[in-house]
């Protein structure tokens, strides 16, 4: 006879659903604009700053299982249940608030088997969680708008988490319930088809009638079917001790052959039926699902009797090669889904890599750190393309990535925090300006104030931006206070163009005057006379200042060195005078003794002037300075050579007695 087996053996991963394939990662949410925003500088973390719904079911899910809603794993009554009511929600789970869920989940607990409820449970969990961890999200950046630092963020408590918590205990506790009933159900299905396979084996040597005995055998078979499953690790032993006893009762009991014929071709069209159905599930659009029907076949198989003796072979040959087809369909399925993961796990790992390089970077500017965020939202975008991992790499993985990026967005957020503290200074500093040239705009000090509002228009080139949020309104602001200014600087001085001119006017004709003025007859009094006369006359026109001002320069310089020429020669003749009454005289030797002495202090004091104008030239009003300096070299070098001229006036008049004395 043969032995009717099957290798039905399951994958190594389970059909059923895992936490990756609740998750939906949702394409990357534009960041960069409120990364280069002057206000929201550190927006921008992979799950929160307006990203939330990045990932957003992987990132709940993780939050779900930190939060102790582990889910365990999916038994095979859970794995059977129907989840198309579940997959059919989703839509109407994202609808849906956080009490909308708790109400719709509690309802679930108390009027639907808890063996039906997994895929539900799990869909309602990760809905909530994105919800949950959004309202934090928005808290955090509400807490950190206001002025309050990151780290120091504390959540609130949530009464809605509390409730669905309290919830999922009693789901938990349902479930473990039906579980530890099923086990126990189990194990009394065991214990009663281990006694109907004694009763079986009782009816070989039973005494009774054929009919009798035959009733009894159909009676038990019935019991068999009737009763559920037993313990996994029993299934097989339990099968082959049933099909054994079964085998035994045909061949060794002589039953009336009409009855056995009978159920015989009973038998035999149920199997035909049952091959026809296995060879059927080619067409299953799901392997997965064809994979799952074929073992209740095989279920149904093994409880259907045997067919007579010319059929067994063919119709368990049938029944084999198409389970062999289902079979090959579903190896080849989950290896290939098996490299798919694994492809995709190498993927994975590669965006890893790359997102943890750009943790590397020395980014200083805004520039650079939104050029390296583009970057990242690519890197996201790609791996939202990648399918799953392995089961047992997958949140692995994506833990690496979720931890690279959120280190990346924090170290941008505390750039921007350094950048928005500096930002807060230029602001101060900007509005500081503002008042000064708030202050200036009613000056009538047009020179003072004009040379007041450039040197602030140079400073202000000089701090830093500020928020975007500030930087218009505080620039209007400067610019007001500098244009009410230089308005009604361009107004006044319109009135006195005229004015301007006529000053030119008359101190071209002053300029003539001095010209034409007999300098020797009025002296220094003169001279400052046309001095205070040039000045009394106002301003000129710009354009013609400078060179009015070298016309006069040049021609009091002029007048002067008359007046200085005409006073020397009148000095040196005093001078004359003088030595030619101390003929013999002590006092001739003094004088010369002092003159000499004041020639020696005036070549000191020169020779410390021209040393003083190295220093000078590193004045910001060097040229000024040096020109003064000159001036007083140039004065006291004619001074020194007057008193030079007048020791040799001492000179000759002392040669000129000693030659009279020796005559």
């Amino acid at each position: 006879m043969a032995t009717e087996k099957i290798d039905l053996t399951a994958p190594a991963e389970p059909v059923g659903a895992t936490a990756e394939d609740t998750q939906k990662t949702v394409a990357a949410a534009e960041a960069a604009d409120a990364d280069t925003t002057e206000d929201n500088p550190g927006q921008g973390s992979m799950l929160a700053d307006g990203l939330n719904d990045r990932f957003a079911d992987e990132e709940a899910a993780l939050a779900a299982d930190k939060a102790g809603l582990e889910m365990g794993e999916e038994s095979a009554e859970e794995q059977a249940a129907d989840d198309a009511a579940a997959a059919s929600q989703e839509a109407a789970l994202a609808a849906m608030n956080k009490n909308e869920l708790i109400e719709l989940f509690a309802s679930k607990i108390e009027n639907e088997p808890v063996q039906t409820l997994r895929r539900t449970v799990e869909a309602i969990k990760i809905a909530f969680y994105k919800r949950h961890r959004a309202e934090t999200e928005a808290a955090r950046r509400a807490f950190v708008e206001a002025g309050g630092e990151e780290t120091e963020f504390v959540p609130q408590q949530d009464g809605c988490e509390a409730r669905f918590k309290e919830l999922f205990a009693v789901y938990r506790e349902h479930r473990d319930k039906y579980m530890s009933e099923v086990e126990q159900a189990k194990q009394g299905n065991l214990e009663t088809k281990l006694a109907i396979i004694e009763e079986l084996k009782e009816l070989v040597n039973s005494d009774e009638t054929m009919n009798t005995t035959f009733a009894r055998f159909r009676e038990l078979q019935q019991r068999w079917k009737e009763t559920g499953p037993v313990p996994q690790a029993d299934v097989k032993d339990v099968w082959e001790s049933y099909n054994f006893n079964v085998e035994n009762f045909y061949n060794f009991i002589k039953i009336n052959k009409e009855l056995r014929d009978l159920d015989l071709r009973k038998n035999y069209e149920s199997k035909i039926s049952l091959c026809e159905q296995a060879e059927a599930l080619v067409m299953e659009p799901s392997v997965v699902e064809a994979f799952r029907k074929l073992q209740k076949l095989h279920d149904e198989w093994r409880e259907t009797g045997p067919v007579a003796n010319e059929y067994k072979e063919t119709l368990w040959e049938r029944f084999r090669e198409a389970s062999s087809r289902i079979n090959k369909q579903h190896q080849e399925y989950f290896e290939g889904l098996k490299s798919e993961q694994m492809k995709n796990l190498e993927l994975k790992t590669e965006l890893c890599e790359r997102s943890e390089a750009l943790l590397t970077g020395a980014y200083t500017t805004r520039k650079e750190w939104n050029k390296a965020s583009d970057q990242l939202l690519e890197i996201q975008k790609v791996w939202k393309t990648i399918g799953f991992a392995p089961k047992k790499d997958n949140n692995r993985i994506y833990e690496r990535f979720r931890t690279a990026c959120d280190r990346f967005f924090e170290l941008k957020r505390d750039f921007y925090a350094g950048v928005k503290s500096e930002m807060e200074h230029n602001l101060a500093l900007k509005q500081e300006i503002c008042e000064q040239a708030e202050a200036l705009q009613t000056s009538e000090d047009w020179k003072h104030a004009t040379d007041e509002l450039i040197a602030l228009q140079a400073k202000w080139k000089t701090i830093g931006a500020v928020s975007r949020r500030h930087s218009d309104q505080i620039w209007r602001r400067f610019r007001a206070a500098c244009d009410r200014f230089f308005e009604r600087k361009a107004q006044h001085f319109s009135a006195v163009d005229g004015e301007y001119e006529q000053n030119l006017q008359r101190k071209q004709e002053l300029l003539a005057q001095m010209r034409a003025a007999d300098i020797h007859s009025g002296g220094f009094d003169m001279i400052k006379d046309f001095q205070r006369r040039w000045s009394e006359i106002g301003f000129v026109p710009i354009k013609q200042k400078e060179s009015i001002q070298k016309q006069y320069k040049a021609v009091v310089d002029e007048m002067f060195a008359t007046l200085r020429s005409s006073e020397r020669d009148r000095s040196m003749t005093r001078f004359k005078d003088k030595v030619s009454g101390m003929k013999g005289d002590r006092r001739l030797r003094s004088e010369r003794e002092r003159l000499y002495n004041k020639v020696r202090q005036m070549e000191q004091d020169i020779a410390l002037l021209e040393n003083n104008i190295g220093f000078f030239a590193k004045s910001k009003n060097a040229d000024a300075m040096i020109a003064e300096v000159r001036s007083k070299i140039e004065r006291a070098k004619r001074e020194m050579s007057d008193t030079i001229e007048k020791v040799r006036l001492i000179d000759r008049q002392q040669a000129q007695e000693s030659k009279q004395e020796q005559e």
